[in-house]
């Protein structure tokens, strides 16, 4: 009887092992699906403003949200594909350009930089890369600031071209959000 009662001892410590074994798999396959920025866990189930407010990279670009009171636009519905320059983007621009565009009175003028950065629809690199493909090499974003980027390929890194000639390059792809998607960009695109 000692036997079968260690038998049954030891079935259940190897299914309790199992079942612990495959829980953390299934874990570490869920957290390996969601992409990293600015040190942070992106989660497609948060919105765009939810998941950069907690990016390290990304502080510039919040505050520039809340100053030109686009946090409830960037929070609704969407869909957005929204290509979202660092920090580090913000601070290559000339030296004072970010204070005077989160002052109050240009309010307007920040609106027009951040919307610019904005397609309505959500467009994954897999299908930026597609029109860009079947258009000759290129493809235009109409922005939903009302201006045109054009989007092309050098090998494989896609490249984002404002109206003014700057170039920016998608350095953080496919980092989905419940509203659409982002695509990390290092540079800030000028209408």
């Amino acid at each position: 009887m000692k036997g079968i009662f260690e038998k049954n001892k030891t079935m259940k410590n190897l299914k309790l092992q199992a079942v612990l074994i495959l829980s953390m798999l299934i874990t570490t396959i869920s957290m390996a699906q969601n992409k990293v920025v600015g040190g942070a866990e992106m989660y497609p189930t948060k919105t765009i403003v939810e998941n950069a407010i907690n990016s390290n990279d990304h502080t510039t670009l919040v505050a520039a949200v809340k100053a030109a009171e686009l946090v409830e636009t960037l929070s609704s519905e969407g869909p957005f594909t929204v290509f979202a320059p660092t920090n580090q983007a913000f601070a290559d621009l000339p030296e004072g350009t970010v204070e005077t565009l989160l002052k109050p009175e240009n309010k307007e003028q920040l609106q027009a930089v951040l919307t610019y950065h904005v397609v309505a629809g959500k467009f994954s690199a897999e299908d930026v890369v597609a029109a860009i493909k079947g258009n000759y090499g290129e493809a235009e974003l109409e922005t939903v600031g009302g201006g045109t980027l054009t989007a092309t390929l050098d090998g494989d890194s896609v490249k984002i071209t404002d109206e003014k000639g700057n170039v920016a390059t998608v350095t953080v792809a496919d980092v989905n959000q419940s509203n659409g998607v982002i695509h990390v960009i290092d540079s800030v695109l000028l209408q």
